[in-house]
């Protein structure tokens, strides 16, 4: 789904800017990434941390773009 930042609220962008995932997602993806490591992750495991890396990436790319927009509009300072 994409987001129009472009018609939200400069409030809403700012939002997006400090969203970060539930504590219990991190641990949850914690937990599931040890497991890997350890190679004792089962198939429901591993089907649960794809789920979990698509939305961090997701998180991280609409993180970005937020950002960008909130940085364009003066609401944040610029960055380099």
């Amino acid at each position: 789904m994409d987001i129009n930042f472009e018609t939200m609220s400069d409030e809403d962008i700012l939002s997006i800017v400090v969203m970060q995932m539930s504590e219990a997602q991190q641990q949850e993806l914690s937990d599931l990434l040890s497991a890997q490591r350890e190679e004792k992750i089962t198939s429901v495991g591993s089907a649960r941390l794809d789920e979990l890396m698509q939305s961090y990436r997701l998180g991280l790319v609409r993180k970005a773009q937020a950002t960008k927009f909130a940085a364009e509009r003066g609401l944040i300072p610029r960055l380099g």
